[in-house]
Parts: structure tokens; C-alpha cells; sequence
């Protein structure tokens, strides 16, 4: 697959979870995907592999953050990997705090499907968005 054509799997994927469009995000990753969110002590912290592992981190996503603004920004490609620049904006439903995030997605795409997913991401804010008082 060409440059293009991974940039724009990947647009669409940014674009299924902006429907939360759970059955096109699986569509476009493979069976064994693997999705890398760094950091402790908040929820989506860990490793999800397969779709049972996507599908758990989507349900982990609604019960405990309410995302109310997610923008990819710049998506710079070289390869099978396309790294997507963005910020998003939310609220952790246990604490009813706020958060921002200015995030980098490093996505591997391989014959037209997602194989890997690496958020790098503001765990900090997003952990004391997390903390009970």
C-alpha cells in the first residue's frame, strides 16, 4: 500500500472512533492488534491485544471518560507507520474532572489493516484527572 493509502486508513479509523463506529474500528485493524497506552494508575493504562482487547478498551473509554473533543491535527507518514499529531479534551465520569491532552499516535498499518497502536499521550494530567480526593 502506498504513503497515502495508510494516511488515509487512518484518517478513517480517527474518523470511526469520532462516530464511535465500534464494528468499522474493527474492521480496519487486524485480528491480533496491538494498542500500547503507557502510564499507571488510570484505567486505559496497558496493553490490549486482538479485538476482544480493542473492544475492551473501547467499553473501559465509555464507562469512565466522557470525551467531549478530539482533533488529529497532523499526520506525518513514512512507510507502514503513520504518526498522528492531536489534541483531545474530556472528563473522568468518577471525579467529574476535566483534562486536556496534546497526544501522538504512532500507528503501523500493514496490508490496508491497523497492527499497532502506541498512544503517547499526557498520562499525568490524564492520571490526576483519575484521582479520587
Amino acid at each position: 500500500m502506498s504513503i497515502e493509502q495508510n494516511v488515509q486508513i487512518v484518517k478513517d479509523f480517527f474518523g470511526a472512533i469520532g462516530r464511535g463506529d465500534k464494528q468499522g474500528l474493527l474492521a480496519l485493524s487486524v485480528e491480533d492488534i496491538e494498542w500500547i497506552i503507557p502510564g499507571e494508575d488510570w484505567p486505559l493504562a496497558g496493553t490490549r491485544r486482538g479485538h476482544v482487547g480493542l473492544a475492551d478498551l473501547l467499553q473501559t473509554q465509555s464507562d469512565t471518560m466522557e470525551t467531549t473533543f478530539v482533533e488529529p491535527r497532523e499526520f506525518v507518514a513514512q512507510g507502514d507507520r503513520v504518526l498522528v499529531v492531536g489534541f483531545a479534551r474530556g472528563r473522568i465520569k468518577a471525579t467529574n474532572r476535566t483534562w486536556e491532552d496534546h497526544w501522538v499516535f504512532a500507528v503501523t498499518v500493514r496490508n490496508g489493516k491497523l497492527t499497532n497502536i502506541r498512544e503517547y499521550i499526557d498520562t499525568q494530567a490524564l492520571a490526576r484527572a483519575s484521582e479520587m480526593a
